[in-house]
């Protein structure tokens, strides 16, 4: 039998451990809340594409053929005439070593000179292979021409292959590689996020509940009239003036939670590949599908006519094509009314139709007027 003490503490760590609970439960859960991060982003604050052309050097024989790529070989010699070297008049160069490529970059926002960026580089002539070989020095322009970094490194080839007797084996690609860390920027992208004392927040996609939402969790936290939604997409902020003021407030201003409402029923069919993506507020009325399937098959026979003894004719083949043509029955299925998504997926799958099929019944379903969602092909 425990002591009184004992038991009363026992009690009280009891009791303690339930409130606690009581209290984690009765917090609002916010994993799965989304925040303004996650829906916009400030104008202006982007990356830039770079873009260069440069040579790839020491490759194993399996470079471009010069004679078919005939700019590899122009650019071989300018490269050459920057060094003080002049090849005489009517020389043409074959090497095998070399390959042209071009580059291609992202300059984030608010990269300064000095910092190293990820390159990616492609084949752009008849290269077998760029596996083992080494970008020279290439400059990196932006869309108005200018420099902005200066790409170089070994090239780094996920892909392999080996080929013999007319035989060809290849895992992967082998005319486009990555070199990490493969460029310094030189020069960096003037942002406006300092001028002015107004930014737009853009959101990803265009949805007046968001903006408004956006806006009103901007207000609660930094006072009223600080955000307003111009349409939408814009959310026009005010902003303290310094510097460091501003990236605080941005900060904190990021990181605000969302109440978003629910997206509007959309199906997206991918006829490429036979996906189909459906969201939660996809809705379906009731209706009557018949499902079925058509298969024609087509077999070729050869056939070889032998002439008579003695005869002067020849041996001749001939071919017997027999075309089949076979229709599955299709019966007439009814899907009941369904408001949940899950109910959706199983009245869809009661037809047992293929991905591909599926495309056609839902584009049929929508035309009836049963399926309450925007059908969306890409």
């Amino acid at each position: 039998m425990q002591a009184p003490a004992q038991a009363l503490q026992n009690l009280l760590h009891t009791c303690l451990g339930l409130g606690l609970l009581a209290g984690l439960l009765s917090l609002p859960l916010q994993a799965d809340a989304a925040r303004i991060k996650e829906v916009a982003a400030v104008q202006g604050v982007r990356s830039n594409p770079l873009v260069g052309y440069g040579l790839i050097v020491g490759l194993d024989g399996t470079g471009d053929q010069t004679t078919q790529a005939p700019f590899t070989g122009q650019s071989l010699s300018a490269m050459l005439q920057q060094f003080g070297v002049i090849l005489p008049q009517g020389v043409q160069m074959q090497p095998r070593n070399i390959a042209a490529v071009m580059v291609t970059a992202n300059l984030p926002p608010f990269a300064q000179p000095g910092q190293q960026l990820d390159i990616n580089v492609s084949s752009i002539g008849n290269a077998k292979s760029l596996r083992g070989g080494t970008l020279v020095t290439t400059p990196l322009r932006g869309a108005d021409g200018q420099v902005y970094a200066i790409a170089q490194g070994n090239l780094i080839v996920a892909g392999a292959g080996a080929s013999a007797g007319g035989s060809k084996v290849q895992i992967n690609h082998l005319s486009a590689g990555r070199i990490p860390s493969g460029a310094l920027v030189e020069r960096a992208v003037q942002s406006a996020l300092q001028s002015g004392e107004t930014i737009q927040l853009d959101l990803n996609a265009s949805d007046y509940a968001t903006a408004r939402a956006v806006a009103r969790a901007i207000n609660r936290a930094k006072g009223d009239g600080v955000a307003q939604a111009l349409d939408g997409r814009v959310v026009r902020v005010k902003v303290p003036m310094g510097a460091d003021d501003r990236v605080n407030f941005l900060a904190d201003v990021e990181n605000l939670p969302l109440e978003l409402a629910e997206p509007a029923a959309r199906v997206v069919i991918n006829a490429r590949t036979g996906s189909v993506v459906m969201n939660q507020a996809v809705q379906l009325s009731a209706c009557a599908v018949a499902h079925g399937s058509l298969s024609v098959t087509i077999s070729s026979t050869p056939i070889i006519s032998q002439p008579g003894p003695l005869s002067s004719g020849q041996t001749t083949v001939a071919e017997k094509t027999d075309i089949a043509i076979k229709q599955e029955p299709g019966a007439l299925v009814r899907l009941p009314a369904g408001t949940k998504l899950s109910d959706v997926v199983n009245a869809l799958n009661a037809l047992g139709a293929t991905p591909q099929d599926l495309l056609a019944i839902l584009q049929a379903i929508k035309s009836a007027g049963a399926l309450n969602a925007e059908l969306e092909v890409i």
